[in-house]
């Protein structure tokens, strides 16, 4: 999926925010790694970097919550493509948006807090070996707040149909809302995904507003978008000036 009617305009190194380009190197090089761990034999390494719920709960395992996000499945490059795509074509302009810091802070909060619905879950429905691992938690929490902040955003639902970002959030969370009801045993989780877009939408809505980032974006977006005007401006400006026009003040 992708989205369209993108601004125009960020194709310098600006168009890899820093903390998108680093989680995209640092996802792709330990994706790397696995996959040559697994072909010689050593998979065992990274085995203890995987959330499962039992060494959560009883070794108190608790890096777990956060290393998982950025173990994908070796195996197949289906999981590792649709993250590392979807953390560039939605999370560059949250970070743009957002500023580096908050937008780490809103990443690695929505990839815990899917780690922490996955341990209750396997609680109490579950297993609790169940390994799960991969940064989907944190990409959908991305996926809900761009429909959040961009709402008439047109997407492209799997590369072909057009929808606002609005739709296509309440799509992709119905459809993991009903796959965790199914869901077990597997190494990518659907209550992952569901508790990363639950984590992220309590917190950008936040509990009386008092600490929403919703608010926060929309002034830096504007921000953005007059200081934007004010260079197309003064191009324009230093273009009539040259033309032997009249300069306006």
């Amino acid at each position: 999926m992708r989205y369209a009617n993108r601004t125009p305009g960020f194709v310098s190194a600006d168009y890899f925010p820093a903390a998108v380009k680093w989680l995209l190197i640092s996802n792709i090089a330990l994706f790397v790694a696995y996959f040559v761990a697994v072909r010689s034999g050593m998979a065992g390494i990274f085995h203890p970097f995987g959330l499962i719920p039992a060494d959560v709960l009883q070794s108190l395992a608790l890096w777990q919550l956060f290393t998982y996000m950025f173990l994908h499945d070796p195996m197949g490059f289906g999981h590792i493509l649709f993250n590392m795509l979807t953390l560039w074509m939605f999370g560059a302009d949250l970070e743009r948006a957002w500023g580096r810091q908050a937008f780490l802070r809103f990443y690695f909060l929505c990839g815990v807090g899917a780690g922490v619905c996955v341990v209750i879950a396997n609680l109490f429905v579950g297993s609790l070996n169940t390994r799960t691992i991969g940064a989907s938690g944190a990409i959908y929490g991305l996926l809900l707040a761009f429909g959040v902040l961009y709402p008439e955003r047109v997407v492209l639902f799997s590369f072909l149909f057009p929808i606002k970002a609005k739709y296509f959030v309440m799509i992709i969370g119905a459809i993991a809302f009903l796959s965790s009801f199914g869901a077990s045993g597997s190494s990518v989780s659907h209550v992952a995904h569901l508790g990363g877009m639950v984590f992220g939408y309590v917190y950008l809505r936040g509990f009386g507003k008092k600490w929403s980032l919703v608010g926060p974006i929309r002034r830096r977006l504007q921000q953005w978008r007059l200081q934007r005007s004010k260079r197309k401006f003064q191009v324009y400006l230093r273009k009539r000036k040259s033309d032997g026009g009249p300069y306006v003040h």
